[in-house]
């Protein structure tokens, strides 16, 4: 007996993301949606032409759900042309990055099928963006001379260790980092310190780091910061490993604080990075679009109302 039509589903994937498997089960991944109801517009993240001029040109009444499949960068593309062009449909994920720490906080599985299942439920979770001079990130925004650690990572060990891979690169970058001059202004106040590296979190993890920001929430109208100030190099490899296991807030090297809006200014043309692409040089102007978006999570283990 023929299903049901429920409506369509607007298929945002990248072919590349993580070890490319995710092209592979294309077909399967379309099989799956009509069998719920579901007719498929799929669009590849490629550069014939970007998600933001089809999101110029998208009628969103059109379109029940968006699916995206790939990793925190694909997410970052199609959530800031979303939002510039002021579409609110609600998004399924299909995790097929490296990292997908954006994903691994709404607790959504790499596995195809379980994601599958959950892109294609009805349970949805509000959630946080970060915003940052005319621009959306997802998950983070960090600073500083170890921001390239994800780019100069190399993607056959990426693809092999996963997370692990990001462990050993920043380890390797130690001998080389030196401390930068920042000046962050909050709503209550002027912090200046000198910085090896910093981030500015939506999320929890950033590059395989779980528990970089283990007190952020997307959902609470702030943004996380936390900055590793200037130290002797032989306290910063110590510093590593409780970064990995997330008690180094409480580090008298780590500066970390909640805030509704900042601004970071520097002396130094410093490089930035945005939910894993190149981001904007400073300064640079944060605040929280609170609640701008719908993420669709397990009824199982997601502990959040719509």
């Amino acid at each position: 007996m023929p299903k049901k039509f429920k409506g369509r589903i607007f298929l945002y994937y990248n072919p590349f993301s993580g070890s490319g498997v995710f092209k592979e089960n294309l077909d399967h991944i379309i099989e799956r949606c009509q069998a719920a109801g579901y007719v498929v517009m799929p669009m590849r993240a490629a550069d014939d032409f970007t998600i933001h001029e089809v999101m110029e040109r998208l009628d969103p009444s059109e379109f029940d759900r968006l699916i995206v499949a790939g990793g925190d960068g694909t997410l970052n593309r199609c959530i800031d042309a979303m939002v510039k062009n002021d579409i609110d449909i609600p998004i399924g994920i299909l995790p097929s990055g490296t990292a997908n720490d954006f994903a691994f906080y709404f607790e959504l599985k790499n596995d195809l099928e379980e994601a599958l299942d959950v892109a294609l439920g009805d349970k949805t979770t509000k959630a946080d963006l970060g915003f940052v001079n005319g621009r959306c990130f997802v998950n983070v925004c960090a600073m500083g001379n170890m921001v390239d650690v994800s780019q100069k990572t190399d993607p056959t060990l990426k693809n092999a260790l996963g997370p692990l891979a990001y462990y050993l690169k920043a380890a390797s970058e130690l001998p080389q980092v030196h401390a930068i001059p920042i000046k962050m202004t909050t709503q209550t106040e002027v912090i200046e310190e000198e910085i090896y590296f910093m981030t500015i979190m939506n999320g929890e993890s950033a590059g395989g780091f779980r528990k970089l920001s283990p007190k952020s929430s997307m959902s609470d109208g702030k943004l996380d910061v936390v900055a590793f100030k200037k130290m002797p190099i032989v306290e910063f490899g110590p510093l590593l490993f409780e970064v990995i296991s997330g008690t180094h807030p409480k580090n008298k090297n780590v500066l970390y604080f909640q805030t509704e809006t900042l601004r970071v200014e520097s002396i130094e043309d410093i490089p930035t990075d945005f939910d894993g692409e190149k981001g904007e040089k400073l300064p640079l102007d944060f605040s929280v679009l609170n609640g701008r978006l719908r993420v669709f999570v397990s009824a199982e283990t997601w502990h959040y109302d719509d």
